[in-house]
């Protein structure tokens, strides 16, 4: 791999990797939009039916690069609005699943990435932390939002607080992430996971997704009628002809994501 970050499509798995290992693949202002502009890639290429999100080396993501940024005069309200809402919006906002390869630490703006994926697949010597109060700051990339609605209030003020990492058991106690695997199996495992859904109805899946990210902030009634509403448009896709006709010929079907 060559330059701050690689990007591959194969079988309809598009596999974003973070590719500063030497910096444990912390943002600085070129990975920041690169990683973005390939985000908004992913979202409008028809062809991509499933995401990997991963990171180069031993390390997932450390968030913001503070190297980067020392001795410099920024605005950071002005760093998060740029650079790291948008990324967490595409990720949440994309209606195609998005699986973390949880490879290693991930940290700050880097654990806000993991809880934005829709699937975290961790491997047992991976670690997450928020140490964004060890250094003075906040929450931020969508921290306060995601590890309340997974931990509870309490838990996420410590975990928010407190900056100690914990492991991938932990986690997975927690509900952070979906599966702990051997790092020797964690390639197979999630290889195995994103091909399962880029051979899913994504259309579908995409809808399940919005309509998830939805349920937060409405009411049953309000999620009633979404459902109506999704209900209405996967019913119109060639993916729900197809799983009925196999349904009905007693056959495993071939979605193509339309």
């Amino acid at each position: 791999m060559s330059g701050p970050l690689d990007y591959q499509v194969e079988n309809g798995v598009a596999t974003i990797t973070l590719n500063r290992p030497e910096r444990y693949n912390a943002f600085d202002n070129d990975l920041s939009f690169k990683f973005i502009d390939t985000l908004k890639e992913v979202k409008k290429d028809p062809q991509v039916r499933a995401v990997v999100l991963t990171g180069a080396g031993k390390a997932f993501c450390t968030g913001q690069d503070l190297k980067d940024i020392q001795g410099k005069k920024r605005s950071l309200g002005e760093s998060v609005d740029k650079r790291y809402n948008p990324m967490i919006r595409l990720i949440v906002g994309t209606e195609k699943p998005f699986i973390c390869r949880l490879n290693g630490v991930a940290a700050g703006a880097g654990a806000s990435l993991a809880l934005a994926c829709d699937h975290v697949v961790a491997s047992e010597n991976a670690s997450m932390l928020w140490a964004f109060a060890n250094i003075g700051l906040v929450l931020d990339s969508g921290s306060s939002f995601f590890l309340p609605r997974l931990v509870g209030r309490q838990k996420a003020f410590e975990l928010a607080t407190l900056g100690e990492k914990i492991n991938m058991q932990q986690a997975l106690q927690l509900g952070l992430v979906n599966q702990v695997v051997s790092d020797d199996k964690l390639d197979e495992t999630v290889n195995q996971l994103a091909l399962k859904y880029a051979q899913m109805p994504t259309k579908a899946i995409g809808l399940i997704k919005r309509m998830l990210n939805q349920s937060f902030e409405s009411s049953l009634d309000q999620m009633l009628e979404q459902e109506k509403f999704g209900q209405e448009i996967a019913g119109r896709t060639e993916d729900y002809q197809e799983g009925v006709a196999a349904f009905v010929e007693k056959r495993k079907p071939v979605y193509k994501g339309r």
